[in-house]
């Protein structure tokens, strides 16, 4: 039975949200072993096997998406299997929004009504690019409603980063430039949460949960890119419960 893990919020009790971590699955190292990316090398048999494990926890199949780190968004109900986006949102009961991570940032959202929900993969070229905002865009609710929930990401003492990733993010924000700590000439270890929260608040979004993760120095429950190179990938899913009559 794949191993989860429930986000922490005060979202509606109509909004379901999952973790997914490494462990309670099938994949051989160095995929061990509840991978669910079909795009790292893994067996397809594996990653079907741990798929099944997990929609065992869901009402139905997840949108699963072809991520490229830009900002593209998908409505739910307009989904076919080969979308290229890094977020999609509904307001369809029981239809799961996923996005699949391994040092990138998951971000979740819900409205506090409980009538539309959202995954966004954020990695720093997603930020850059605006992700979040468009996946804001997307839910079509005021922005003080929303809740957002930053899920496991590589952490501010993993995440080293060139000059190229520090100038893209004050070229917008000059303030963000408190997210960098320099480590050496043309080096600087980024705040990827931090860096999340502030786009988040310039957005509107004050209610902001998570960001206590770090996929690098937690290998017992998270994949990470950059610790392991060939490796597996974790889940985040959000939907909305089928609200009884």
């Amino acid at each position: 039975m794949a191993d989860l893990l429930l986000p922490d919020w005060p979202a509606p009790a109509n909004v379901r949200a999952l973790q997914t971590l490494r462990s309670g699955g099938c994949s051989p190292v160095p995929w061990s072993s509840l991978n669910l990316g079909d795009h790292v090398g893994d067996d397809p048999t594996h990653v079907a096997a741990n798929r099944a494990a997990l929609r065992a926890h869901l009402p139905a199949e997840p949108l699963w998406l072809n991520q490229v780190h830009g900002n593209a968004t998908v409505e739910g109900k307009y989904w076919p299997k080969s979308e290229i986006a890094d977020a999609s949102y509904t307001r369809e009961p029981e239809t799961v929004c996923v996005v699949m991570t391994a040092d990138c940032l998951p971000v979740l959202f819900c409205d506090r009504a409980g009538t539309v929900v959202a995954a966004a993969h954020a990695g720093w070229r997603g930020l850059v690019g605006g992700v979040l905002e468009a996946t804001i865009a997307g839910m079509a609710v005021p922005t003080g409603e929303l809740l957002a929930w930053l899920g496991p990401a590589i952490g501010p003492q993993a995440f080293e980063v060139g000059d190229e990733v520090r100038t893209a993010f004050i070229a917008d924000d000059a303030v963000a430039a408190d997210c960098f700590v320099p480590k050496a000439p043309g080096k600087w270890l980024a705040d990827i949460y931090e860096l999340a929260r502030r786009r988040l608040r310039r957005a509107g979004v004050t209610a902001i949960h998570g960001g206590d993760f770090c996929t690098v120095s937690d290998p017992a429950r998270f994949f990470s890119y950059r610790r392991d190179g060939v490796t597996g990938r974790q889940a985040s899913l959000i939907w909305l419960a089928k609200q009884s009559v």
